[in-house]
């Protein structure tokens, strides 16, 4: 083999792997200006939840903040009203009104009759668990367990159960029951309203 044919072949080779490099480092960039396109540019109002909605008495924006009526440059104030934020609870005259349903404020996760008193229900695209570990007495705790992130699987047996590495929390009050999680389930504020639990 002479030098001149060993030459050509690393030469080639190098070609190769700077080709595959470049379609590699291309796909990237395409995926991460696929990412950066698909993430929303509209404005999420302060102490929004995850899906954007403003949670009821959040307290407003922050000063320098951006509201859907302000402009957000260089830190300017927003020209929406101060009362703006009050808007999300209704008037004190409203509640009177015996004919009208409740508003409910929050984000509606199912009906109350399906938890088991003494069980619970895993909302999993809220990543919430709500429990009843007493009729009429409903909690609400994260179903991503405090171990490594994974969500709850079932509830039973007075547990809520995590499959990946099999720690089980207390329905009552979200503590370990079973590690390896190293601390308990963070409680998440629910509340019943005309037979349905809702997330606050």
């Amino acid at each position: 083999m002479t030098s001149e044919g060993w030459s050509m072949t690393t030469g080639h080779q190098d070609n190769s792997r700077l080709t595959r490099r470049g379609v590699l480092l291309g796909v990237g960039l395409a995926g991460l200006g696929g990412a950066l396109a698909g993430c929303s540019t509209a404005a999420v109002p302060y102490g929004a939840n995850e899906a954007g909605v403003a949670e009821p008495g959040a307290g407003g924006t922050p000063s320098g903040g951006m509201t859907s009526g302000g402009t957000g440059s260089g830190g300017t104030a927003s020209s929406a009203p101060p009362s703006a934020p009050a808007q999300t609870t209704p008037p004190a005259s409203e509640p009177a009104k015996a004919s009208a349903p409740a508003k409910v404020n929050g984000t509606v996760l199912g009906d109350a009759s399906e938890i088991p008193v003494g069980g619970g229900k895993i909302y999993t695209a809220a990543k919430v668990v709500v429990t009843q570990p007493t009729r009429g007495q409903y909690k609400g705790f994260s179903a991503v367990c405090t171990h490594v992130g994974c969500i709850m699987s079932q509830v039973a047996n007075g547990t809520i159960d995590c499959p990946c590495h099999g720690s089980e929390f207390k329905i009552t009050n979200g503590a370990v029951v079973t590690g390896p999680a190293p601390s308990p389930l963070p409680a998440k504020p629910v509340t019943v309203t005309d037979g349905k639990v809702v997330l606050m």
